[in-house]
């Protein structure tokens, strides 16, 4: 099923490539998606590795009319070049965020707008704008079949890291709320396989962010003032530690989103936080 390089049909409009990508934090490898027969768009067409460009281009025949990223990290936008190259296709995305993991080539010939729609012959496609796990992240909703492409925003088997300053934990939250407004089927993530009860994973992301929201608070109003070493074996005693310094990311964003409500003091830079209740 996971088989790199070779297209698996998930429906009659649908097929999937997985990049040779694999790794801790992109599992199998990048999911890039075909969505058409006749004119064809890649969602994701991932990293920017010869025989997956290759593979993109095979499944294409020629027929490939769009290139649509859900965001510019290295793993999910850089092949749109070769792809582009070749095809001569419309590249749909936001540009890169401002943070320290993007692929700063991508340049897009249309810019995405929340509820931006892409009206082909055998399929519509409406893109949600979901900042959070980065700034300029898209999902993308197959209207025909409920079918949401969702990139980083949501993973199968995983969670997402959420890397400040692009990264924002409140906007994450916020995101996934907002896709329970649309009529979800599955979700088709980035890395994995489709998830089939989406309303179901959508609000059990939504309570593990508070629940793990829960336990930073408890670990810094029991400890007071702490930095991100300290507070990372409390409030991800559950997770491998050879994790933790990706859990830090994530851990940041939480600290960051409690100041800005005013229940902690502190900032990234100085990773010195303190608990005010």
């Amino acid at each position: 099923m996971f088989e790199h390089g070779v297209p698996f049909r998930l429906n009659d409009r649908v097929r999937r490539l997985v990049a040779p990508n694999p790794g801790m934090m992109t599992g199998p490898g990048t999911n890039t998606y075909l969505l058409g027969e006749d004119q064809v768009a890649v969602v994701d067409p991932g990293p920017a590795i010869p025989e997956h460009i290759e593979a993109i281009l095979a499944a294409g025949a020629g027929r490939i009319r769009w290139i649509v990223c859900t965001h510019t990290h290295p793993d999910h936008s850089p092949a749109w070049q070769g792809v582009a190259a070749a095809t001569g296709a419309e590249v749909i995305g936001a540009m890169p965020a401002d943070d320290r993991f993007q692929d700063d080539t991508f340049s897009p010939t249309t810019l995405l707008s929340h509820d931006w729609v892409l009206s082909a012959p055998e399929f519509t496609l409406r893109a949600l704008h979901t900042p959070g796990h980065v700034n300029n992240h898209y999902c993308f909703l197959l209207e025909d079949d409920g079918m949401l492409f969702a990139g980083d925003h949501i993973m199968n088997g995983s969670t997402v890291v959420i890397v400040p300053p692009g990264g924002d934990m409140k906007a994450y939250i916020a995101s996934l709320r907002l896709l329970l407004d649309y009529p979800l089927r599955s979700i088709a993530p980035g890395h994995g396989d489709l998830i089939h009860t989406p309303r179901e994973e959508v609000a059990g992301l939504v309570e593990h962010r508070l629940a793990r929201e829960r336990k930073v608070v408890a670990g810094l109003s029991s400890l007071g003032q702490a930095d991100l070493n300290a507070l990372v074996k409390v409030v991800y005693d559950d997770v491998d530690p050879a994790r933790h310094e990706w859990a830090k990311l994530s851990l940041s964003a939480h600290l960051i989103k409690l100041a800005a409500e005013g229940r902690a003091r502190g900032d990234a830079a100085a990773d010195r936080w303190t608990w005010l209740g």
